[in-house]
């Protein structure tokens, strides 16, 4: 093996202090450092990213882990503190559920005790479900017509007016 020589010239250019700034470039520009007017420029508003919102709503997918509506809901439920919201709206549900069937046990009882017979309505079982509105109605309803039928109606009522321009009282026997 032959070696072979070859001779390199390097040649190193110095700049003085001061005329190094002027030759070469001491700014940041590649690494995208702006000027705070550059930034504000930029810069988008809340009413600017609600205009953008309202141009993109139908592009945006409703389901996604991010960039979706529902991402959108689920960081916005936590930055607000909705699940508290939750919470409480879900308390007063129950609570609205307890009254509801309280208030339909009543109303077996009053249409058993007019009536004279057991209507075979256990609230208990429907411990797990929350009554709805609806369901609520009908069933107060059908307890309702049990209890006020002519036909099992055989006490005396009687009906006051509590109305001051005109206090009257009628009294019906057996029934209307």
């Amino acid at each position: 093996m032959e070696r072979i020589k070859e001779r390199v010239d390097l040649a190193k250019e110095v700049y003085s202090k001061t005329g190094y700034p002027i030759i070469i470039d001491t700014n940041f520009n590649e690494l995208g450092n702006l000027s705070v007017n550059e930034e504000l420029e930029i810069t988008v508003t809340v009413n600017e990213f609600f205009q953008y919102y309202n141009d993109l709503f139908y592009e945006i997918p409703a389901l996604g882990d991010t960039n979706s509506h529902r991402y959108l809901i689920e960081t916005s439920k936590e930055y607000i503190g909705f699940e508290d919201n939750n919470k409480i709206i879900e308390s007063l549900r129950k609570e609205i559920t307890q009254l509801r069937r309280d208030l339909l046990q009543s109303q077996i009882e009053k249409a058993e005790a007019l009536s004279g017979t057991d209507l075979g309505l256990d609230i208990n079982s429907i411990d797990d479900v929350e009554i709805n509105s609806d369901d609520y109605r009908q069933i107060v309803d059908s307890v309702s017509d049990v209890g006020d039928s002519p036909a099992t109606n055989t006490t005396n009522t009687t009906i006051v007016s509590s109305s001051p321009a005109n206090p009257t009282s009628t009294s019906t026997s057996g029934g209307y």
